[in-house]
């Protein structure tokens, strides 16, 4: 079996998981709304869609930058996206009941600074983003690297938009004081407030 089947079984099952697990929450006292989520959405479905080859572009086979990765490299690949999702499970399965499709502030909201969340602020968006880069390096086409970076940029987006609405929600002091401890997105690697 190829590396890229695997993958893609991995996706699917992750995706029919996260959506099961979505009926496990808190109560939403507060929603950013639909206004300000559309974009992020959008931009992460465009990625999907390029990143799964979901597209009539031909390009693809004349430019491919690879093969699609077999091998140890291929499998290699196979194991990151596995690492990414359980890092997104782990996070998921520690924010517990206050986790939410949406940005949204649940009752009893506060905030979790143990766990993956120690190492980044949105461990979910860590770990789907290396998911993507994994999927994406094993495809070896140009679409799916553009697909990985779309999906990436969507859950930048979406942090951006949950940090601006939890600081709304919990205060400035009580979420900046936590910024400046815990990177973004990217271990040890801190972008401006």
């Amino acid at each position: 079996m190829a590396p890229i089947i695997v993958i893609y079984f991995v996706w699917f099952v992750w995706m029919v998981s996260w959506f099961a697990a979505a009926l496990w929450s808190n109560p939403t006292i507060k929603r950013a709304g639909a206004a300000r989520e559309w974009f992020y959405r959008v931009v992460a479905v465009a990625g999907a869609y390029l990143m799964f080859g979901f597209h009539p572009f031909r390009f693809d086979n004349i430019y491919r930058l690879w093969d699609p990765l077999r091998g140890p490299i291929g499998w290699t690949m196979v194991g990151l996206v596995v690492v990414g999702f359980s890092f997104a499970w782990w996070a998921r399965i520690h924010l517990g009941r206050m986790w939410s499709p949406n940005v949204t502030r649940k009752s009893e909201h506060h905030i979790i600074d143990t766990g993956p969340y120690s190492a980044v602020r949105h461990p979910i968006y860590t770990g789907i983003t290396l998911a993507s880069i994994a999927t994406a390096a094993v495809q070896g086409a140009p679409s799916a690297f553009l697909g990985a970076a779309l999906m990436t940029w969507g859950w930048y987006i979406k942090a951006r938009l949950e940090e601006r609405f939890l600081r709304e929600e919990l205060g400035p002091e009580t979420y900046d004081s936590y910024a400046r401890r815990v990177a973004m997105l990217v271990p040890y690697v801190h972008w401006p407030l």
